[in-house]
């Protein structure tokens, strides 16, 4: 079922709602502006890839990610009552984010044709009771509609070394490991690997040899 969230985003990159919903060729486009066909992707990338790399042949295609920053929890006695209480989530989102997503996409992303447009989001998640099970560990709710509070901004993906500069690492240094992708990133081993593969098969680094943290990568 579409999403709040996933409607308004259409209605924001399209001309006007005629714009929106466009059959091309044997696919069906969420937006059309201008000379671009812009699809916004709020699940996982993999799940388009077929479909972008198709339309890449003869279309500049925009693909919009959300990013979600902050989430506002908002609870309803059941699905058709009225907010009982709303409260910030504590997690929060960044654009690093993406790379656990484009570990799906890298045979799309980088294309000449492609714009992968990262839209920076607050969201205020609707959740009603779920159904109730004789195991503790399911959630006793489930989540009704994603809707958009506000765009806080936008960034724009069009190359390998986009990536790469987004990371925050240096150019000009002579090799890193994964060790050092965590350092700069402040995030953990396992998702600076995730970060790497994707540099890597996007040929936005190469690697150069290994030591005793690991391969050893270069900017390529």
């Amino acid at each position: 079922m579409e999403t709040s969230l996933h409607q308004q985003l259409k209605l924001h990159y399209a001309c006007d709602a005629s714009q929106t919903e466009v059959v091309v060729g044997r696919y069906r486009i969420d937006a059309v502006r201008s000379d671009e066909l812009i699809e916004v992707q709020c699940a996982s990338l993999s799940a388009i890839k077929t479909k972008i790399s198709a339309l890449l042949d003869r279309h500049t295609v925009r693909v919009v990610k959300p990013i979600i920053l902050r989430t506002r929890i908002a609870k309803k006695s059941n699905s058709r009552g009225k907010v009982t209480s709303r409260r910030l989530s504590p997690k929060r989102g960044d654009t690093l984010d993406l790379f656990e997503d484009l570990i799906y996409f890298t045979r799309v992303f980088p294309h000449q044709n492609l714009i992968l447009e990262l839209a920076l989001i607050h969201v205020e998640q609707t959740r009603v009771p779920g159904r109730r099970h004789r195991r503790r560990w399911r959630k006793d709710y489930r989540v009704a509609d994603v809707s958009l509070e506000r765009i806080e901004s936008t960034m724009e993906l069009r190359s390998a070394e986009d990536l790469f500069e987004m990371v925050g690492l240096d150019r000009e240094c002579d090799s890193f490991t994964t060790e050092d992708i965590a350092r700069v990133t402040g995030r953990p081993r396992w998702f600076a690997q995730k970060i790497a593969y994707v540099l890597k098969h996007t040929r936005a680094i190469e690697p150069i040899g290994r030591n005793r943290s690991g391969i050893l990568y270069r900017a390529a």
